[in-house]
């Protein structure tokens, strides 16, 4: 199926690796040429390099800056042509107790997983309204759908977002201007951040990190974790033509850990 994407471009946050990298790669496919960011520079230009091989018909910018910061966001959106398709990606904050959390440390979770989303959804969707096409796809967490009692800053940060983008999503002067907004929510992915969890949660646990993650595996249906590769394909299924009417939507890709029916 042919998703309506070539020449389209695409702003990708966070996408030297991981889930924001499987994006990129998939809207590469599709023939979007793409703005990706990151704040290593070497991983991030190897990726670009990557992305390139894999469509040579395609642009491939890179940005290496904090997309966090107004500062790493300006440049981001400055290399930008026009952006037709927003993909909202950052590192989550770390688990802890909520007792050890000070103001700080709710604000820097705010700003990266709230805020930076926010700030880069008011920079591009307007003109996305103009040009009669917009697709925004912020990458949140499955512990919005499920939350994770150690994971608390995500958990308030994420679900924020959550309730600012289903209002957004749902006004006539974007929906009927063919501008969606929707969140993508992760479950277990095969990234570096999952084998980091792992290890700690292995040691914490007195067990290997090898036995830790079969003991996760088997509790996912699927037996398995998942792609970044599958994780992009989805991405540009919802960044398509044909999702036109899919706006406002949680779409939970976790293997079928999540129990419940809604």
């Amino acid at each position: 199926m042919d998703l309506g994407l070539t020449g389209r471009w695409a702003l990708v946050c966070a996408a030297s690796k991981g889930l924001g990298r499987g994006c990129a790669e998939a809207l590469v496919k599709e023939g979007a040429h793409v703005v990706i960011t990151a704040r290593g520079a070497e991983a991030l230009e190897a990726t670009a390099q990557d992305l390139r091989r894999l469509n040579p018909s395609v642009q491939v910018v890179t940005v290496v800056g904090d997309i966090t910061n107004e500062a790493g966001r300006a440049a981001a959106l400055q290399a930008c042509p026009q952006v037709d398709i927003l993909i909202n990606n950052a590192g989550g904050p770390p688990p802890g107790d909520f007792r050890d959390w000070d103001r700080a440390a709710w604000l820097a979770a705010l700003d990266a997983n709230m805020l930076t989303p926010i700030e880069l959804i008011k920079a591009t969707v307007d003109a996305m309204a103009a040009r009669g096409f917009g697709r925004v796809i912020n990458i949140t967490s499955g512990a919005v759908k499920a939350p994770i009692d150690v994971l608390g800053l995500s958990n308030g940060a994420r679900s924020g977002l959550t309730g600012f983008v289903a209002g957004l999503a749902r006004q006539p002067a974007l929906a009927g201007r063919n501008v969606t907004l929707n969140n993508l929510l992760p479950g277990a992915f095969d990234t570096e951040r999952l084998h980091k969890t792992l290890a700690a949660g292995g040691a914490k646990s007195g067990q290997s990190s090898e036995a830790f993650a079969a003991k996760r595996r088997a509790a996912i249906p699927t037996q398995r974790f998942g792609t970044a590769a599958e994780f992009g394909a989805v991405c540009a299924m919802l960044c398509s033509e044909q999702a036109a009417y899919l706006t406002g939507q949680n779409i939970l890709l976790d293997g079928g850990a999540y129990g419940g029916v809604f």
